[in-house]
């Protein structure tokens, strides 16, 4: 008999914070901006450090944000941060050190309608700062490109799988609309936080 799986009703950004939990992240470090603030506003309503432990921090500024993020995953936590086209502009010199140290992190961009300033003039401007890398450097990141709410919740896991698999930065370049909208999502199996004992193994095995 097939397992039953329950179906729920949830935003994008509601998508990615459970998801997070699910698959066993250390650490969310953000800031709210529009139209991703629905990510943190979740995590700080379900409280993961009093279920699996995972901690969540609202930074100061995107800046310090991905600098949490950083040192969380040079560290070898599961560590992660979401924001939105300006956002994520400011958090570029931060994923190029991320980058050129080889550190695996997840990001999530949540675009606005028109380029890193989130003006209302179309522009391909996010677009050209995943795929081409955005910041100083010889780099790039891992890009996954959810096209629904399903995906944003499929996403997380695999992102954190990738950025392990190949020591780099990878980014969940979404947008306001998927953000926003509601859809029927199953989230993904719990999966338990890393030990610290199974983490430094990891690094270990790897270097």
């Amino acid at each position: 008999m097939a397992e039953e799986r329950e179906v729920v009703l949830m935003k994008g950004n509601e998508a990615i914070a459970h998801a997070a939990i699910r698959c066993g992240c250390d650490g969310y470090f953000g800031y709210p901006i529009t139209p991703q603030s629905e990510v943190i506003e979740t995590l700080a309503e379900l409280k993961p450090w009093e279920t699996t432990g995972m901690q969540v921090v609202q930074a100061e500024s995107e800046l310090a944000s991905i600098y949490m993020v950083y040192g969380a995953a040079g560290a070898g936590k599961r560590a992660m941060t979401s924001s939105s086209s300006p956002g994520v502009a400011l958090m570029q010199e931060g994923i190029t050190y991320m980058a050129g140290a080889e550190v695996p992190g997840v990001f999530v961009n949540v675009q606005r309608g028109g380029p890193g300033l989130g003006t209302i003039q179309p522009s391909q401007g996010d677009y050209f700062q995943a795929t081409r890398g955005g910041g100083n450097g010889d780099y790039k990141v891992i890009v996954l490109a959810p096209n629904s709410v399903q995906e944003m919740a499929d996403f997380v896991d695999l992102a954190f799988e990738l950025a392990f698999k190949y020591r780099n930065p990878a980014m969940i370049l979404s947008d306001g609309v998927i953000g926003q909208m509601m859809e029927k999502v199953v989230l993904p199996p719990f999966k338990p936080r890393r030990t610290d004992e199974e983490v430094i193994q990891r690094i270990v095995s790897a270097s």
